[in-house]
């Protein structure tokens, strides 16, 4: 069965062509426009690996991550951001998320990301 990589970025053009390059690179692919559709999709827990934009309309990517933790789903979290700030990609990854790229990022460098997503263990 192929991987699930959720997509959630308001930015329409990033979140198409990030899900284009998922779709060529061989790995099923869900997008969304924001952490509140996310949130409302059923079979998250389909979901083996998220990419998420940090600065998005109501819910942030990583106030995303945490509600998912909080809720019991441990998705391996990538972030990504048109605006990097190392206080908030040290307490991003801090609070386990797996890669934080910034915009725009290099796709090897995602693909890296996503490879080591989707090799890590789940918490507990």
């Amino acid at each position: 069965m192929l991987p699930l990589i959720s997509i959630v970025d308001d930015d329409e053009s990033v979140r198409e062509a990030t899900e284009a390059f998922m779709k060529t690179m061989g790995f099923k692919v869900r997008a969304f426009p924001s952490a509140v559709d996310f949130l409302a999709s059923p079979g998250i827990e389909d979901t083996s690996c998220m990419i998420a934009d940090i600065n998005m309309p109501e819910m942030t990517g990583v106030e995303l991550h945490g509600q998912l933790m909080r809720r019991g789903f441990d998705i391996p979290t990538i972030l990504i951001t048109a605006y990097p700030d190392d206080a908030v990609r040290a307490r991003a990854l801090a609070d386990g998320v797996v890669g934080y790229l910034s915009k725009p990022f290099d796709e090897d460098a995602l693909l890296e990301c996503i490879r080591s997503a989707l090799t890590r263990q789940p918490e507990g």
